[in-house]
């Protein structure tokens, strides 16, 4: 099992970006998918999660300009970023709690970051 971020990239201030993370292997399901945040030097934040049942948890700071989506289909979550700001500037994570095959317990698996640097 893996998770494939991609999307991230250098844009300017007020501009838009999008992420995707598509979990791929031998899974049974996907409970909740998220996103989460670090930037240098700061503990590793949450930015937004989904629940496969479409249930959204989003952080205060990114309310009104970022979406989250997923495609349960596709084992795929999406971030819609929306009038970015400098403080943005992060490496992004996704997140997927899921139970592989043949296992009982959900586990956490992590994608390998994507950096999205906001320009002031």
């Amino acid at each position: 099992v893996q998770l494939q971020a991609s999307g991230g990239g250098l844009v300017e201030a007020g501009g838009s970006l999008t992420l995707s993370c598509a979990a791929s292997g031998s899974i049974a399901r996907v409970d909740v998918m998220g996103w989460y945040r670090q930037a240098p030097g700061k503990q590793r934040d949450l930015v937004a999660t989904i629940t496969h049942g479409g249930r959204v948890n989003i952080a205060e700071s990114v309310k009104g300009r970022f979406t989250i989506a997923r495609d349960n289909a596709k084992n795929t979550v999406y971030l819609e970023m929306n009038s970015l700001k400098s403080e943005d500037t992060a490496v992004y994570y996704c997140n997927a709690n899921l139970r592989p095959e043949r296992y009982i317990q959900y586990q956490d698996y992590w994608g390998q970051g994507t950096q999205v640097t906001v320009s002031s």
